[in-house]
């Protein structure tokens, strides 16, 4: 059960970090270079519809642990579950992708912005 609890820290820290690792960019540039395979992994995983590796560890756990298994990834679990939402509703996807597309094009788009020579 520890285990599967500590998966599921990890989780949660890779999605906040790929959320906002181009933003933590501006402050430590060097970091886009552990973000940018982060993200890209993260987008190819949900682009090819594949079950999120991470979510399988921890559900594998989970029933090891003898605890019962939960539907809608992690996300719909931890996230929209709670706040009533569907997962699979396109109004949620598009939300979701939005939220993630847009984070990391402002933060990549200032760090572009930052490393051009002023005219």
């Amino acid at each position: 059960m520890l285990l599967a609890g500590a998966v599921a820290v990890l989780h949660g820290a890779v999605v906040l970090f790929m959320l906002t690792g181009a933003l933590l960019a501006l402050r430590w540039p060097r970091l886009v270079l552990l973000h940018a395979p982060v993200a890209l992994a993260v987008l190819a995983v949900n682009l090819a519809g594949a079950p999120c590796p991470l979510t399988t560890l921890e559900l594998a756990l989970r029933e090891r642990a003898g605890l019962p298994p939960y539907d809608g990834g992690f996300l719909g679990h931890v996230l929209f579950g709670p706040l009533g939402l569907d997962v699979a509703a396109t109004v949620t996807q598009v939300g979701t992708y939005t939220v993630a597309l847009g984070l990391n094009a402002l933060g990549y788009g200032l760090l572009l912005a930052r490393g051009r020579p002023r005219a």
